[in-house]
């Protein structure tokens, strides 16, 4: 059986792709006039002569056959090779003995053969057109179908490898899965059971020490306190005993008792424990330096009370309060300037009578209280730090646009305090502005009842004819210090006051707002109906 003709280094060559029969190929434009390349002799036979287009009908007469051959005798039938398979192109590869072992495959390429051969639609020319038909073509126009080698190896099936390699990366990730559980898990149970990867104490402690957790600090860096202390072993021990208890995120700064030797787990039971953290004042805008007596007869605690009672810890057995007279004493004895008050207001300060030379001058707000502290170190932090909040509100530098100095800014920011509710504050102040301008008495209740020591209640004839600096119905212009700690809005008023032509004030709603008036009697009818429906 003849073989496909192997090319040069035995690779082997294929026809070109088979032409869809379907599509129509259009018309051919006229070529022009060229000279007609030299014949191509075949390498086998003669040439023979082109047949003409024309199909031979099928039941005509029989032709002449062709002139005898030189040395055949005349009127001898020539033997005729039996047809070939209609549309069969000769091949270039017969008589070429085949590879015996074909190592490639390759599509059959005429890229290398001369352009002119090619006409614009792809076809072959005229010259190649003869070169195909043999002596028994037909003549038509229409292309052979082109022939495919087949490759007569055995069909192999195709590898799988691929497939394999992804079950054994499959398998090798599950084992290693479970390789990291395992050790993972002989790692937690050892270090449980054995104790090793981190120090730790056991128990609940054996003395009292003092936790300072600083605005800012992260659990590690309050681990690394308690190592230090020797609350805990190590800072890991408490770093792995908070993992699992979402309330050491909720530490507030402040102080916090806590004892040495603790085991981690027992480190942060006491530091999240509702009575561990010490020291803390909640100072309250209006709060004066001493106690109110209430109508009910409860007290409610000035600033140096709360101040003691901050102050006060049980550490191994010894109470670190300060009491209130200690207090009073080092405020009324020590250097104001020294002690902490800001430079703008010491002097003022310092010309108030005992027991009075702090009011007003200890901001509201949160204070730490490190219990242990004498009352001079006491003031002087509580001092230093309202000063700061001071000094965000504007102190001292806003009260020159006033024409005021900054403590009686301080003093006029006390009075709208204890005298009308936030939404009122800057009206209030504009009335206090107004009378101390027509140098007008301020009248304020507030000030009788700052000497009396009792809550915002109405004055009586008696109480207003009492003498004294503070009687604002009998004197002129400011008290001599302020009444109470203002916050820092009413600080704000006070420096900065609405434009306004009120001169009076009254309380005349139940949610504490005043109505506010610009002549007396309009005043007198606002405090009746206040009066008459039950809010004044």
């Amino acid at each position: 059986m003849s073989t496909p003709d192997d090319g040069p280094g035995g690779r082997r060559r294929l026809r070109p792709a088979q032409r869809s029969p379907q599509a129509e190929r259009p018309p051919r434009p006229p070529r022009q006039a060229a000279a007609e390349p030299p014949q191509r002799p075949l390498p086998s036979d003669p040439p023979v002569p082109r047949r003409p287009p024309a199909r031979r009908a099928r039941h005509a007469a029989p032709e002449p056959g062709p002139a005898p051959r030189p040395g055949e005798p005349r009127g001898a039938v020539p033997e005729r090779r039996p047809r070939p398979p209609a549309r069969r192109r000769r091949s270039p590869n017969e008589g070429v003995p085949p590879d015996e072992n074909p190592t490639e495959v390759l599509g059959l390429d005429f890229g290398d053969r001369d352009y002119r051969d090619y006409d614009e639609y792809g076809d072959y020319d005229d010259l190649l057109d003869e070169d195909i038909h043999d002596e028994y073509g037909d003549g038509d126009d229409e292309r052979a179908v082109p022939e495919y080698f087949e490759d007569e190896r055995e069909d192999r099936p195709e590898p799988r490898a691929p497939r394999k390699r992804r079950k054994r990366f499959l398998g090798w990730l599950a084992a290693l899965t479970v390789i990291v559980l395992l050790a993972g898990g002989a790692y937690y149970g050892a270090r449980e059971l054995l104790g090793f990867g981190f120090e730790d104490y056991e128990g609940t402690g054996e003395n009292d020490v003092l936790l300072h957790v600083e605005e800012g600090d992260s659990t590690r860096a309050i681990a690394t306190k308690l190592n230090e202390l020797d609350v805990v072993a190590s800072a890991e021990a408490f770093v792995d005993a908070s993992a699992d208890d979402e309330r050491v995120l909720g530490v507030q700064p402040g102080y916090y008792v806590l004892k040495t030797k603790m085991s981690g787990a027992s480190a942060v039971s006491g530091l999240v424990a509702p009575d561990a953290r010490v020291g803390e004042l909640q100072l309250r805008a209006g709060t004066q330096l001493d106690d109110i007596q209430q109508p009910d007869g409860s007290v409610t605690p000035g600033v140096f009370s709360l101040l003691s009672q901050a102050s006060c810890a049980d550490l191994n057995g010894e109470s670190t309060c300060i009491p209130v007279e200690e207090l009073r004493r080092v405020a009324d004895t020590t250097d104001l300037a020294q002690l902490g008050v800001p430079e703008w207001a010491a002097a003022d300060a310092a010309r108030a009578e005992p027991g009075r030379k702090l009011e007003g001058m200890i901001a509201p707000g949160v204070y730490d209280v490190k219990p242990g502290w004498d009352a001079a170190t006491l003031l002087g932090e509580v001092l230093k730090t309202s000063t700061l909040r001071m000094q965000a509100a504007g102190l001292p530098d806003a009260a020159g646009r006033t024409g005021y100095s900054p403590y009686q800014i301080l003093i006029i920011a006390s009075l709208i305090e204890r005298e009308a509710v936030a939404n009122d504050f800057g009206k209030v102040s504009r009335v206090l502005h107004n009378r101390l301008a027509e140098d007008m008495r301020l009248e304020l209740d507030s000030t009788i009842n700052y000497v009396l020591h009792q809550p915002e209640v109405r004055t009586n004839d008696a109480d207003r004819a009492r003498a004294g600096a503070y009687n604002t119905y009998r004197n002129r212009g400011l008290p001599p210090t302020p009444i109470a700690a203002p916050s820092l809005e009413a600080i704000t008023a006070a420096e900065e006051p609405p434009e306004g032509p009120w001169l009076y004030f009254v309380k005349c709603e139940t949610n504490g707002l005043s109505c506010f008036s610009v002549d007396y009697q309009e005043h007198l009818r606002n405090r009746d109906d206040a009066i008459a429906r039950g809010v004044f």
